[in-house]
This record gives structure tokens, sequence and C-alpha cells, in this order.
């Protein structure tokens, strides 16, 4: 990789787009794995509600399977030059047991409700461990902006 002459963001401007992007858009792409599988990746909705990452999927999929065997995940938001990568430890709620305000949230964003589905769905939420977040090469040095769970000042 070459240097793009991008100037390189501090970890307040880093967290603050990195805050901006998970509450604006839609997509990410999940990546969990089974030990005798291997690893599993799909891109789901999301949304955020502050402090956890909210996702519903088919109570059947490979990645609530592989969540149950393995509650580790990542996340990463689409984008491959502005990059955001989350990890973190997912619990899921079957459709009935999900928190009202959190699936309330997630239908209001995407216009879909799981809960009146005629097919069982799962909500997961994944609490973020370790956050990173990078523009090119530049910003590779210094990516991690939230680790332990702490957003770094």
């Amino acid at each position: 990789m070459r240097n793009t002459g991008i100037a390189h963001r501090s970890v307040a401007e880093r967290k603050r787009e990195t805050l901006d992007r998970l509450a604006t858009e839609r997509d990410a792409w999940v990546a969990t794995a089974h030990p005798d599988h291997g690893p599993h990746q799909v891109p789901l909705w999301f949304s955020w509600d502050g402090q956890a990452v909210w996702m519903c999927t088919s109570a059947t999929s490979a990645t609530v399977r592989n969540l149950r065997t393995d509650p580790r995940v990542r996340l990463s938001l689409p984008d491959t030059f502005d990059v955001v990568l989350l990890q973190g430890t997912a619990q899921c709620f079957t459709d009935q047991e999900v928190p009202t305000d959190a699936a309330d949230a997630f239908t209001g964003k995407f216009g879909w409700d799981s809960r009146v589905a005629d097919e069982p769905f799962v909500y997961v939420r994944i609490v973020p461990k370790v956050v990173s977040a990078w523009h090119g090469e530049p910003e590779l040095r210094g990516r991690v902006i939230m680790r332990d769970g702490a957003w770094l000042e």
C-alpha cells in the first residue's frame, strides 16, 4: 500500500465517526465460527442502541448455531477503506424474549418485525469489547479505539 495523503485522525475523531456510522449504517458483515465446520460470514442488518449492536436472523441459521456453540463474534462495516471492525461476545434472544425497546428500534429502522413472522427468529446482541477504525495504511498504527469494552481517549 502507499500513502494516499490522508490526514491521520485522532482517536476522538475516529470514535466520533465510528459512532456516527454505527447509528446510520444498515449492514454489517458478521463472522462466526463452528469448531467442526470453520468460519462463517454473512451480511446482516443491524441497529445500534448506543452500547450494543442488535441483529436479527433466522433461529435455524448457521450464525445462530455457531453463536450458541461459541459466542465470540466479529463484525465489520462494509467499506474497505473506511474500516470499522468490532469484536465482542453475542447473546441470543428469541423473538419472544428480546427486550421490547431493542426489537422496536430494529423494526423502526427496517420496517420489518420478526415477532410477527411465521418462522422463529433470534435477536443477537453484541457488546463490543474491541473496536478498530482506520482509513488506509496511514492509520494502521493506533487503529484500536476501544479496548476491553472501554473507549480510548
